[in-house]
């Protein structure tokens, strides 16, 4: 696992300017805090569950998201810092202060991203939730369809396999569409904590028999921001799939610093080719982890 977190460890790409400095990451999560370590950078917020004017996370999930994503660490003194320290963030509540979301949210936050792409020069949508696997094929067909849409307006969808793993078939909606890229945990709990599955991250293939997911990363006891930042509490631990997803989010975010023309096609096609292997079942970690060095040619 040392080997894995530091082929993902991205201070050398900060060392050399690259942070993810004009970059826009639309986070569809419960909301983002204003957090000393983005709260600069957190160019919108808009509510799809409560209607509320103002920034604000009452369930500290996203704040955490953002923070792996694009957090500087600064009230850390740099100890916590995200992959992409650079990058500007949207904060689209979808979920609510139990961590609950509807589809209607859901999609009408992804429609209100292809919306504004323009506006905000959104790059890239991270979307940490999703509806279990036995959800309704209509309704889950309606997700998928939904950030597909946002795929093909150009955006770069980054979603979260979910926690209903090892078993296969366990990616959860949208991370089963075929276009997103998909990315699950590479850690898991250790056996003697008495768990059932110390393995819990989504596994593949689809009932479509669908690779997935693409990706894999860190996603265990993940220190990032919390919205206790004002009592003292600037900081906790979380772990899930949506703690890798957002770290495969920054890394595309350097590298469209890097190289901004890219598409997000070659953008997958790049993150592919520059995946190293995490030694992990195929239907597990798809490729692999992604590997900075390489795919900023550092």
């Amino acid at each position: 696992m040392d080997r894995v977190r530091k082929i993902l460890h991205a201070g050398e790409a900060h060392r050399a300017g690259v942070t993810g400095m004009g970059v826009t990451a639309a986070i569809l999560d419960s909301g983002c805090s204003l957090h000393p370590d983005y709260r600069d950078r957190l160019i919108g917020s808009y509510d799809f569950v409560n209607g509320r004017n103002g920034c604000y996370d009452d369930a500290s999930h996203g704040t955490h998201v953002a923070g792996i994503l694009a957090g500087d660490g600064r009230s850390g003194q740099g100890r916590y810092r995200g992959i992409a320290p650079g990058c500007r963030i949207l904060g689209l509540k979808v979920l609510d202060r139990f961590g609950q979301g509807e589809l209607e949210q859901l999609t009408a936050a992804v429609e209100w991203c292809i919306e504004n792409r323009e506006r905000y020069r959104i790059r890239i949508l991270n979307l940490s939730a999703g509806t279990a696997k036995e959800e309704e094929d209509a309704r889950a067909c309606q997700l998928v369809e939904c950030v597909e849409r946002a795929w093909d307006a150009g955006i770069v969808v980054v979603v979260a396999a979910g926690n209903r793993g090892p078993d296969a078939e366990s990616i959860t909606v949208p991370g089963n569409s075929r276009k997103v890229i998909t990315v699950g945990s590479s850690d898991g709990f250790p056996e003697q904590q008495g768990r059932k599955h110390a393995q819990y991250s989504g596994c593949g293939p689809t009932r479509e028999c669908i690779c997935k997911p693409e990706l894999v990363c860190p996603g265990t006891r993940i220190v990032s921001c919390h919205t206790g930042y004002l009592q003292g509490r600037s900081y906790a631990a979380k772990s899930g799939t949506s703690m890798a997803a957002p770290a495969v989010a920054g890394a595309i975010a350097l590298l469209l610093q890097q190289e901004p023309y890219l598409t997000n096609v070659e953008v997958k096609m790049r993150m592919r080719e520059c995946a190293a292997d995490a030694h992990l079942a195929q239907n597990r970690q798809g490729w692999g982890i992604p590997d900075l060095r390489r795919l900023l040619r550092l």
